[in-house]
This record gives structure tokens, sequence and C-alpha cells, in this order.
């Protein structure tokens, strides 16, 4: 029986690295469809959020009948819990990709505001901590899912800076507010993928540690 639970353990992790690496190509060609104009590459993306969401009710089905089945030890079973949760992380990801391509969508039909260079870098970014979080949770490694949580400061710090630049487009040319909008909501989703991947880097932590970091708890008892 543990052998067999073994088995559908590792197919767990790889069905869930698998919904990962989809989420990070629709991320990354969400936002090359925006900066090489191409229009040709959203349909995929759309085929894309179908499989995923097929895969987020596949991971969960497979995870709750292993609970059921196995009566897993504690650390499996803190393990299985925090692949649904990360399961549900993932294809929220999803989700925010299909939305830069709306945005995208729009802005291709418009000219150009600017040369796209920080949304670019944030997309980048933000699918290397997809890329780390995942690895950080199938290797439980909390020192990986620590570093993932770290960069999310230069996603958010990204959005800043793209936000004050297209403020400045809209002050100045009011003909702008519309594709500034799209633009900024773009950085917006970008953020939130950010914050998904940060989400799976303090699941790991608890998982691994027992120690909670969300809403920087362990910043306020270091400060008691």
């Amino acid at each position: 029986m543990e052998r067999h639970f073994d088995e559908e353990l590792k197919i767990l992790k790889e069905r869930l690295l698998y919904a990962s690496g989809i989420a990070q190509q629709m991320i990354s060609d969400s936002v090359k469809s925006l900066t090489d104009r191409n229009e040709a590459l959203i349909p995929e993306i759309y085929k894309k959020e179908d499989e995923i969401n097929r895969l987020e009710i596949e991971i969960d089905d497979m995870a709750v009948k292993m609970m059921a089945l196995h009566q897993p030890t504690a650390i499996d079973l803190r393990f299985l819990v925090g692949a649904i949760k990360i399961n549900n992380e993932i294809e929220r990801m999803g989700d925010m990709a299909v939305n830069i391509c709306q945005a995208a969508a729009a802005l291709i039909k418009q000219p150009p505001l600017k040369p796209l260079l920080d949304i670019p870098r944030m997309a980048e970014i933000a699918g290397e901590m997809v890329k780390d979080s995942l690895d950080a949770f199938v290797r439980q490694d909390a020192v990986l899912a620590k570093k993932v949580c770290e960069r999310d400061d230069e996603v958010d710090d990204l959005k800043d800076q793209i936000f004050r630049e297209l403020l400045t487009f809209m002050i100045t040319d009011p003909n702008s507010i519309e594709r500034a909008m799209d633009l900024i909501l773009v950085s917006r989703h970008l953020e939130r993928i950010g914050d998904h991947a940060t989400n799976i880097g303090e699941e790991v932590i608890f998982m691994v540690k027992g120690q909670d970091i969300r809403h920087h708890f362990a910043e306020q008892e270091d400060k008691k």
C-alpha cells in the first residue's frame, strides 16, 4: 500500500509541474503577443486555459482520493493539502495570463504608446518565480521558497515604476489614457502572478518549517 501511495505521490508532483509549465508558457506568450504585436498567439493561450482548468480538477481529485484512501501520515497529509492550495494558485496564474491577453488584443489594434521594456522584465521575473516556487514545493526546499518570496519586491517596484511613467503620459496627452490604462492593467496582472508564486513559496515554508510568514507575521513576531 505504501509503495502504491508513493507512486501516486510522484504522479501528483508531475501533474503539478506540468500545470505550472503551462502557466509559465501562458504568461510568456501573453506578454510576447503584446511586445511583438502578434495576435496569432492569443488563440493558443485560450486553449491552454482550458487545459489548465481541466488539470486543476484532475489534480484536486487525485489529492482528495489519496487522502481518503491511504490515510496518509501527518507530513504526507500536509503535502496533499498544500498541493490542493498550490493547484489553485497555478490556475489563478493562468487566469492572469488570459487577462493580459485581453489587454494585448486591445493594444495591438492601436499605435504603440511607448517602447515596452519594464513589462517584459516583470514577466521574466514572475516566470522565474513561478518555476522556482514549484521546484521548491516538489523538493521541499524552504531556502529556495524564501528566495521566491524575496523577489516579490522586484515585481512590485517595477509595477510602481510603470505606473509613474504611464501616469505622466496620461497627464500630458489625454489621447493616451486608454492605452496607458491597459498597460497599467498588464503590470497589475503580472504583479498578481508574482503574488501567487509568493503564496506558493509561503506554503512551502510552512510545510517544511511549520513557520507561517503570511502577512509578515514573522516580522511582527520579531518586533515583540
